[in-house]
């Protein structure tokens, strides 16, 4: 996939470590797999996700995303260099209620982080939707968040109706529902629209979102590969793969299959599947492997660190977190 870099006034000049380029404006997010982003490579190249989507359906996105002609999920960098607004995306059935295809629950893995790197994520404990709204009034909305320190290799869940900002000093890979749906609470008094009555609205006072539990590393293949997986919900399951040989990917088992998407984070790699061209897995990159083309081969050159995401098409109970 090619990056589509979106400016933010949040944002930073300088994407380092992960993308060796800086640039004019400051731009906030890398997104990989949106609607609009477009394959770089091969006989579709030039092509939208959105397009191919709805041209190749199920042969595409597999039969785990319940939406046959929508890519399900998007993937992306965050780059703060100053606070996020606050903000809340709604859940499904929230999302529905307005008209909108789905909600936004997605999650967020650290890939880098500065000492004292933190983020807020949902309200303090027994702060009520009336109160936080009192604190929005009188201009002390950070005050009522719940604020955590973050460091490289973390998991976080943000489930749909999730109050959250992000603080500078981090990279975040986020991956999320194919959703675009953000409902603005609180700016710091920057000149943008804020969107109480929707926003307020889909607040939830109890959310399963929070810190993941880490789960043990565990061999993979040979030769050292490692494989440890980061958060598995009914919307997403993502993992993170550190591989030092090369290394077979064999189509999922069961009744249910999925796109899938690996992420670069580390390192560099070469991609192989029957039938079509070799491509590089560098940091910051992305490749989509449609449900068709799901035996592949990864080829380190010579180490690689990369997630790998996908819809898991059952409902799996909410992950384990803490709220620190």
């Amino acid at each position: 996939m090619t990056p589509l870099f979106d400016p933010r006034p949040w944002g930073t000049h300088d994407l380092s470590p992960i993308y060796a380029k800086t640039f004019e404006e400051k731009i906030g997010e890398s997104w990989l797999t949106g609607d609009h982003c477009r394959v770089q490579n091969g006989p579709l190249a030039g092509r939208s996700l959105e397009d191919l989507a709805a041209e190749y359906g199920r042969e595409l996105v597999g039969t785990a995303p319940a939406d046959e002609a929508r890519f399900p999920l998007l993937a992306k960098f965050l780059f703060p260099h100053e606070k996020l607004s606050v903000q809340v995306h709604p859940d499904d059935d929230d999302a529905r209620a307005i008209g909108q295809p789905c909600g936004k629950t997605e999650c967020w893995y650290v890939a880098h982080a500065e000492p004292g790197a933190e983020l807020a994520l949902g309200l303090k404990r027994g702060v009520t939707r009336a109160e936080f709204q009192k604190s929005i009034e009188e201009n002390r909305a950070e005050e009522l968040l719940n604020w955590i320190k973050v460091t490289a290799g973390d998991m976080i869940y943000v489930a749909g109706g999730t109050v959250h900002t992000l603080g500078p000093g981090s990279i975040i890979v986020e991956t999320q529902q194919q959703s675009d749906t953000t409902f603005r609470l609180y700016d710091y008094g920057r000149a943008r629209e804020l969107h109480l009555r929707d926003g307020l609205r889909v607040i939830k006072e109890k959310v399963a979102s929070g810190k993941v539990k880490p789960q043990p590393s565990q061999k993979f293949g040979q030769n050292g590969n490692r494989l440890r997986q980061l958060v598995a919900s009914s919307f997403f399951v993502v993992e993170h793969f550190e591989l030092s040989a090369s290394q077979a990917f064999e189509p999922a088992s069961g009744g249910n299959n999925s796109v899938q998407i690996l992420v670069g984070i580390d390192g560099k790699a070469v991609l192989e599947c029957a039938g079509s061209e070799a491509v590089t897995l560098s940091k910051g990159d992305a490749v989509v492997v449609p449900t068709g083309d799901q035996k592949f081969l990864v080829h380190p050159e010579p180490g690689v660190m990369f997630l790998k995401s996908y819809v898991p098409g059952t409902k799996l109970p909410d992950p384990e977190t803490s709220p620190n």
